[in-house]
């Protein structure tokens, strides 16, 4: 039978996320650990509204699983949501294939600063593509469409008519909709006209057919009156 529902979550606004915005073209290096980063009063409130889409499903669509990355603005955002909606928790695995994808070397830099210091390495990955592009120490989209690939196996086996929900990074929805959607790695750089992915977006796909059906993609709508 498989999943019967799986909805996607991105966690709400990191600090990172604010601090990246707010240096905009000017380089910045963000010292802490990427899997360390919390979230900001807009993140935690975006993670309260998640909580409350949450509580006012039907019971029928109510997620009845949850999977979550190892990283702390994700499992905050979880938390939170689970306060808000108020319900018995479900069952809570945290999985390290959901975790966001690797920057390595670059992990502590804007774009503006991997030009600045690493001049070599931006000229490299706007040769290679966003997608193919593995920064030293660091993963590819394409990596991070491979650790999915075997979750989502995994999940047919462990949530088996179950809802599901995912609570995880841009890269994770971008490459789990790929992953769900069957398409070949070849067409891999398609899924990148769907970014951004939006902070505490909601993403969903239910059985239909002789597979998934993708029912909603990067939905906000629950975040009003927040942008």
């Amino acid at each position: 039978m498989g999943v019967a529902r799986i909805m996607a979550v991105r966690h709400g606004e990191s600090e990172a996320n604010l601090a990246y915005q707010r240096a905009g073209d000017t380089p910045l290096v963000y010292e802490r650990g990427d899997e360390e980063v919390g979230l900001t009063g807009l993140g935690r409130a975006q993670a309260a509204a998640l909580g409350r889409l949450l509580a006012a499903l039907p019971p029928g669509e109510a997620p009845e699983l949850v999977w979550c990355s190892p990283y702390r603005r994700a499992l905050d955002t979880w938390e939170l949501a689970l306060a808000s909606w108020g319900d018995p928790p479900p069952p809570v695995t945290v999985d390290e294939r959901l975790r966001d994808q690797e920057a390595g070397l670059l992990a502590p830099y804007n774009l503006a600063a991997i030009g600045e210091r690493f001049p070599e390495e931006l000229a490299r990955r706007r040769s290679e593509g966003e997608y193919s592009y593995r920064p030293p120490g660091g993963e590819s989209l394409a990596d991070v469409v491979r650790r999915l690939r075997a979750f989502v196996h995994d999940l047919d086996g462990r949530a088996d008519g179950r809802r599901v929900l995912i609570v995880a990074h841009d890269s994770v929805v971008l490459g789990l909709r790929h992953v769900i959607a069957g398409g070949p790695d070849a067409e891999l750089a398609a899924v990148l006209e769907f970014a951004p992915v939006l902070n505490a977006s909601v993403s969903i796909w239910h059985t239909g057919g002789a597979g998934f059906e993708l029912v909603s993609f990067n939905d906000i709508t629950h975040l009003a009156p927040w942008p």
